[in-house]
């Protein structure tokens, strides 16, 4: 598990990287934020990439495994109430479980497509986001999540960076 909390630090800090070198201006009223997704429960990070898009990476760690997820979002504001947008867009992530500690047996990693569909707030008087979305996805393979899963998706509490 120790490994898995490595590997998701490692792949946060290269979705930042990334992030920071096509960092433009944008219209969003911040431009990163860290936090956690609740349900089912993640570490988040956020980061605008230009006007209107950001990037979100995702490191999901239960007893079952670890999922990590990157999505390009596409966001819109929505007018008469500052700081709140709505966004969608597509993502990818790569899973890893544990045949041990899974009810149906199965064991190995797995790759899948996402999909998020949510609202994003910035409270203006704090340092604060916060947003609600829901991520359908889709894995690849015959190991545990494969197929449909409109379970992913969540609450997230972030805090603002910059």
């Amino acid at each position: 598990m120790k490994k898995m909390l490595m590997i998701g630090i490692c792949l946060l800090g290269s979705f930042w990287q990334v992030a920071e070198a096509q960092k433009s201006n944008q219209s969003s009223s911040y431009t990163t934020a860290l936090g956690v997704k609740f349900y089912p429960g993640a570490v988040t990070f956020k980061h605008f990439i230009k006007e209107g898009r950001a990037l979100e990476g995702l490191g999901y760690f239960w007893e079952r495994g670890a999922r990590f997820t990157l999505l390009y979002e596409f966001h819109q504001d929505i007018n008469d109430v500052p700081g709140l947008s709505w966004y969608v867009g597509p993502g990818a992530h790569l899973g890893f479980y544990n045949k041990k500690k899974n009810l149906a047996g199965y064991g190995g990693a797995g790759l899948g497509l996402d999909g998020v569909i949510g609202l994003d707030y910035k409270i203006n008087s704090a340092p604060i986001n916060i947003s609600l979305d829901w991520q359908p996805s889709f894995e690849f393979g015959d190991n545990y999540g494969n197929g449909f899963s409109g379970n992913w998706g969540g609450f997230a509490i972030r805090y603002v960076i910059k």
